[in-house]
């Protein structure tokens, strides 16, 4: 028994545009999350198992 294949949904218009904008704030705010502090405690642990 086969399964049916769902159509993929295309966005148009105001929704299309609306999607890129939310879609670009997103890969902004994704960008600026800072890691340092957990950099600096994988360093320690890889200075300690001496890695």
């Amino acid at each position: 028994m086969a399964i049916a294949i769902k159509s993929i949904p295309i966005l148009r218009k105001k929704a299309a545009s609306d999607f890129i904008k939310k879609v670009d704030e997103s890969t902004a705010r994704k960008s600026s999350v800072d890691f340092s502090k957990q950099v600096s405690t994988a360093s320690k642990i890889f200075a300690k198992a001496k890695l």
